[in-house]
């Protein structure tokens, strides 16, 4: 079967098409036939192994695993014979958030991995785009914020893949939305609920006079110091980059009350009821996939060179 592999740290050129061996399930796993995958940032940051934490947890000189991806839809085409809750031709989302392998035709996951059905209006594509972004965002929002109607939350990264679905959930649990983002994508994040909209190049947001219950820097460029002053007496600042700093202020701010600091390893806490509960959303219109770019697998370079930019609105996905 085709996978990009990638057998050192490194730029993007690290990543090369090869032909491996097609998995076999084992008896309590599935064999999923890829149709979609997803590209972000921390994909990036595994293929670089930067920040060195990275390097501390998967391989110091090179990655442990050679196939990256974490979300991936497709469908089964193999069950093992213990297998309960899926059968052979299911459409499924999943993510394999413990060994990747998301950049290959085929893959076998666990059933007890994070999987949930697609439903039949909902396209591959659709799908792992909802999941890439959409599953930090719950996390963070429902689990961390406990965010509930009538609060105040501002999304700062609006447009990309975390902060799109923020808006769209944050809208769902009923708050009021701040989105910031350029005003190039004002547009694409009042579309997604945003009730206000800050354009970062004209404004910064730490300086206003605005306040907040819940500050989501979904794209790790603010630190908590800077939107301390903006948040409410007992606010909560979210982020989804684990900066060293971020974390002392997390532990600092859990011991005293008022304003605190929460940083999740969102990835490591996904389970089936999440993705179930994403796909219900799809289903009904709640969450709307924004997808910007489509890439054919042997392109991975490209796609990982654009998520660089830092220019992407929603999701790249990565097309089989």
């Amino acid at each position: 079967m085709r996978a990009m592999v990638q057998i050192s740290y490194g730029a993007p050129e690290v990543i090369v098409p090869q032909e491996i061996a097609k998995p076999s399930p084992g008896d309590k796993e599935i064999l999923i036939r890829l149709q979609a995958a997803s590209v972000g940032p921390s994909d990036c940051a595994f293929r670089k192994g930067d920040p060195f934490i990275i390097k501390l947890i998967y391989g110091l000189s090179r990655p442990k695993f050679a196939i990256g991806g974490c979300e991936l839809a497709g469908e089964i085409e193999a069950v093992g014979k213990e297998v309960k809750h899926f059968k052979v031709g299911d459409r499924v989302l999943g993510m394999s958030v413990k060994n990747f392998g998301a950049y290959a035709e085929y893959k076998c996951l666990s059933e007890e991995s994070p999987l949930a059905v697609i439903p039949d209006n909902i396209a591959f594509e659709d799908a792992v785009g909802i999941c890439d972004g959409g599953a930090t965002a719950l996390t963070f929002l429902r689990d961390k914020a406990k965010l509930r109607k009538g609060q105040k939350v501002l999304i700062n990264g609006a447009s990309g893949a975390v902060g799109i679905y923020a808006v769209q959930l944050s809208k769902y649990f009923g708050a009021e939305v701040t989105g910031v983002c350029s005003a190039g994508n004002e547009a694409l994040v009042r579309e997604a609920g945003a009730d206000y909209i800050i354009d970062y190049t004209r404004e910064d947001f730490t300086k206003a006079d605005n306040t907040y219950d819940v500050v989501f820097d979904a794209v790790g460029k603010r630190s908590f110091s800077a939107c301390k002053r903006v948040l409410t007496a007992n606010g909560i600042y979210l982020t989804t980059v684990p900066k060293l700093s971020s974390i002392l202020q997390m532990v600092r701010t859990s011991l005293v009350k008022g304003r605190r600091a929460i940083f999740a390893t969102a990835g490591l806490m996904q389970n089936n009821a999440n993705l179930m509960f994403l796909m219900e959303l799809a289903r009904n219109g709640t969450l709307k996939a924004v997808i910007d770019r489509r890439y054919p697998l042997e392109h991975m370079q490209d796609a990982q060179r654009y998520v660089e930019t830092e220019r992407k609105k929603g999701n790249v996905i990565i097309k089989f």
